[in-house]
C-alpha cells in the first residue's frame, strides 16, 4: 500500500499494553540496539512509533531533546524515560535495564575471552582488523556530528577550540563541556543568532499523531510528582548509586583499584554530555595515561567491543574496568578481580541514569522552548565535535603507527607519531574502512565483519598483527 494510503486511512486506537507484554518489545528494542545511538533511537522510533503507536512522534522528539540535556547514553535514557511514561518506576527500570543488559553480558564474556586468550592466533588477529575498523567508525562520528551542529562560523570556532583545547593543551572535558555550555547559556539567553538551535538525532519522521498514539497527548498522574515523591525518589537512587563508591573507600583506602574504579566512572557519570565517543577521549587518555589500566591499542579492541555488541557504546567502560581490576587484582585472582571491576564500572555508570530520569523528567518540560539552555545544548553539541575529532586522531596515530613520542614545550602536550614507525597494514585496512563507509556507503557490521577477516587473514599469513 502506498505511503501516502497509509497516512490517510484511518487507523484503530492501539489497545492498553500490561507491562509484561512491553517487557518482551523492549527485550527485542535491545536485542536490536546496535550502530550507537543514531542506530538505536532509529530503532526505537521504528518500533515504538511507527510499527506500535505507544508513543506519537511530536512526544518521541520532545522525550529526546529531553535526554540529551542530561548526561550519559540518551538512547537508553530514551528508552528509559518511555518506559517510565507507561508504566511507571517498574517501567523506566524494565526498558533502561533491557537495553543495558545484552550488551553487559556480551562485553563481559569478551573480557574473558580477551584477557585469555587475547594475543593468540585468531583472536589477535581478529582484534587487529576491528581496531583498524573503528578509526572509520569514529571519523564517521565526526562527520555526523558536525553536519547536524556546526551551522555558523561560531559553532565551527567552539568546536575547532575543543580539540585544541582537548589535544594540545589536556585540559579535561568536563572544563571543556563546563565552557561551552556556559557560552552557549549566555549566548542563547541574549538572543544570539548562531545559538538558536534545533536538537536532536534527526529521528526519521513518521505519521503517528500524539492524539493516536496508545499515550495520547496528556501527561499521566505520576509524570506529576510532588516535592516529597521526587525527593524519596532522588534519595533511594542516590543510595544506590554511591553507597558501593563511599564503601570501597572507606574500606579499601582511595588508591585501592576497585576504589578508583567507583569514583572515576561515577564522576564520569556526571559529565558525559554528548554522547559516548566524547566521554571515550578522556576515559582513553585517564585510563592509559593516568592510571595505567590498559593500552592504548586495548582500548581501541574495546571499543571494538562495543561496536559490534548491542547497547550503549559506553559499555566499553565495562571492558576499561574489567582490565584496571585484572591487572591489579590484589588478594583476588585476576579474572574474578576483572569480573567485579567491569559490573562496578557499570554499576556506577548507569545507576544514575535512572536517576536522572525519574527525578527530572516531570520537571525538565516545564524548561522546553528556553533559548538559554537551547543556546548551552547547542554549544556543547558543537563542542563535542572538537573532543569526538580528537579520539579519531588519537586512534589514529595509535593504530597506524607503531612508535609515539611525546612532546611537550610550555602548556603544549601531545603525543607524535614516528613517521618511520608506519604499519603498512594497519594503513591499509583502515584506508579500505574509511573508503567502504563514505564513498561506499557500507553498513557498520559489514565494515567491522570485513575488517575483522582481513586481520584474521593478516595474522597467520604473518604480515600484521
Amino acid at each position: 500500500m502506498p505511503d501516502d494510503q497509509i497516512t490517510d486511512s484511518p487507523l484503530p486506537p492501539p489497545s492498553p499494553v500490561s507491562l509484561r507484554q512491553a517487557f518482551w518489545v523492549w527485550l527485542r528494542i535491545a536485542a536490536l540496539s546496535f550502530g550507537g545511538p543514531a542506530g538505536q533511537i532509529a530503532v526505537m522510533h521504528r518500533i515504538l512509533v511507527d510499527e506500535k503507536r505507544w508513543i506519537g512522534e511530536q512526544r518521541f522528539l520532545h522525550a529526546l531533546n529531553y535526554c540529551m540535556l542530561l548526561p550519559g547514553p540518551e538512547a537508553q535514557q530514551l528508552a528509559t524515560y518511555i518506559g517510565w511514561l507507561m508504566h511507571r518506576t517498574r517501567g523506566g527500570i524494565v526498558a533502561g535495564g533491557l537495553f543495558v543488559l545484552p550488551g553487559a553480558i556480551a562485553i563481559m564474556a569478551l573480557s574473558w575471552i580477551y584477557a585469555l586468550y587475547g594475543h593468540v592466533g585468531v583472536v589477535a588477529g581478529l582484534f587487529f582488523g576491528l581496531k583498524c575498523a573503528v578509526l572509520a567508525v569514529v571519523l564517521q562520528a565526526v562527520v555526523r556530528i558536525g553536519s547536524r551542529s556546526l551551522r555558523n562560523g561560531v559553532m565551527r570556532g567552539l568546536a575547532a577550540a575543543a580539540f585544541v583545547l582537548i589535544f594540545f593543551v589536556g585540559v579535561p572535558f568536563p572544563l571543556i563541556v563546563l565552557g561551552a555550555a556556559m557560552i552557549g547559556f549566555i549566548g542563547g539567553r541574549a538572543g544570539v543568532p548562531a545559538f538558536q538551535a534545533g536538537s536532536g538525532h534527526g529521528a526519521s519522521k513518521g505519521t503517528v499523531m500524539d492524539a493516536d498514539s496508545l499515550l495520547g497527548e496528556e501527561l499521566p498522574a505520576h509524570a506529576s510528582p510532588t516535592i516529597g515523591q521526587s525527593l524519596r525518589q532522588a534519595m533511594a537512587w542516590l543510595v544506590l548509586w554511591l553507597t558501593p563508591v563511599a564503601a570501597l573507600v572507606i574500606l579499601l583506602g582511595p588508591h585501592n583499584v576497585f576504589s578508583q574504579i567507583a569514583t572515576f566512572f561515577a564522576t564520569m557519570a556526571v559529565v558525559t554530555f554528548g554522547g559516548a565517543y566524547a566521554v571515550l577521549a578522556y576515559v582513553a587518555q585517564q585510563a592509559v595515561s593516568g592510571y595505567h589500566w590498559l593500552s592504548p591499542q586495548e582500548m581501541l579492541d574495546g571499543l571494538g567491543m562495543a561496536e559490534t555488541t548491542p547497547g550503549p557504546l559506553i559499555m566499553v567502560l565495562q571492558f576499561v574496568g574489567f582490565m584496571g581490576a585484572y591487572r591489579h587484582p590484589g588478594a583476588l585472582s585476576p579474572l574474578l578481580a576483572g569480573t567485579l571491576g567491569g559490573l562496578l564500572a557499570t554499576w556506577v555508570t548507569f545507576v544514575p541514569c535512572f536517576l536522572w530520569i525519574f527525578l527530572g523528567a516531570p520537571f525538565i518540560e516545564r524548561m522546553r522552548g528556553n533559548r538559554a539552555l537551547g543556546g548551552a545544548l547547542s554549544a556543547i553539541t558543537a563542542a563535542v565535535v572538537g573532543v569526538v575529532l580528537n579520539l579519531a586522531v588519537w586512534f589514529a596515530i595509535h593504530t597506524i603507527f607503531r612508535q609515539v613520542r611525546a612532546v611537550s614545550f610550555g602548556p603544549i602536550r601531545f603525543d607524535m607519531p614516528q613517521p618511520a614507525s608506519v604499519d603498512p597494514w594497519a594503513l591499509l585496512v583502515a584506508a579500505a574502512a574509511i573508503v567502504a563507509m563514505f564513498r561506499f556507503k557500507m553498513g557498520i557490521f559489514t565494515v567491522l565483519g570485513a575488517a575483522s577477516a582481513a586481520g584474521v587473514v593478516l595474522y597467520f599469513t604473518g604480515v600484521a598483527g
